[in-house]
């Protein structure tokens, strides 16, 4: 009987071993580090080009922006294009996509760790943020493309708030002062100025309305949303909902 309970608690003990290392193996695999936007910039302004920046989104998101210097490798053709990762596996290499709800860049930054490399980075930002804060990009001919925004009405957005709170983020992309002044009631501020860096409150699976007096800069709004990888995206004018004679808070 002791013979059988000392090699069961030896079994669970050895349990225990094989667990603590395959814990600590998918901690390590994940510990790649996290750039800001100044450093980031920094490096790439430097003259001297010794680390590897790699924009892990698709082709077609690439060839309309990207940071200078980056390199294309889809994080989802990742296995196809390994020939463009540095053969010293001691390099630094910086992988983004597209914000901080993108999952692209740290996938492909854990991958590459799994491979071996032992200075992976992600800029997790990405480049909604580096072009939000000014700095100089890649413009492909199609950056300056319009697109159709999915306009709703007034009486429509009400009644979707009021059926659906849950489902539904309203945000004013006006500026604090404006917003202090009056608002659509429930709505959140995230001025467009500051919109891409702030979007990590925003939940991808919940339908975002964005507006603004006019329609200017929620339009603005609407294209980083669309290029953070948000789906279902409404713009609304605040001129429009007052007009209406619904209700305004502040």
């Amino acid at each position: 009987m002791m013979s059988t309970l000392r090699k069961a608690a030896g079994l669970f003990l050895l349990f225990i071993v094989v667990l603590g290392l395959q814990t600590a193996a998918g901690a390590q695999a994940e510990a790649y580090q996290v750039i800001g936007h100044t450093e980031l910039k920094a490096l790439v302004d430097a003259d001297m080009r010794n680390f590897l920046l790699v924009d892990a989104r698709n082709p077609e998101e690439y060839r309309e922006a990207h940071i200078p210097g980056a390199v294309n490798i889809p994080q989802k053709k990742m296995d196809n294009l390994l020939g463009l990762l540095p053969a010293d596996k001691r390099v630094r290499i910086i992988y983004y996509c597209n914000g901080v709800k993108c999952g692209k860049s740290k996938k492909a930054a854990i991958k590459s760790m799994e491979m071996g490399y032992t200075n992976v980075w992600v800029y997790a930002e990405g480049m909604p943020v580096w072009e939000e804060m000014g700095y100089s990009f890649y413009k492909g001919g199609d950056y300056e493309k319009k697109i159709e925004t999915t306009k709703i009405v007034p009486q429509d957005l009400k009644k979707m708030m009021d059926t659906e709170p849950d489902s539904v983020t309203v945000v004013d992309v006006r500026d604090p002062e404006e917003f202090a002044e009056g608002h659509i009631p429930g709505a959140i501020n995230l001025p467009l100025q500051n919109f891409a860096s702030g979007s990590g409150v925003l939940d991808k699976d919940k339908k975002i309305v964005v507006y603004c007096n006019s329609g200017g800069r929620s339009y603005g709004a609407y294209k980083k949303l669309m290029k953070l990888g948000y789906k279902n995206i409404y713009q609304a004018i605040f001129a429009d909902w007052k007009e209406a004679h619904l209700p305004v808070a502040g």
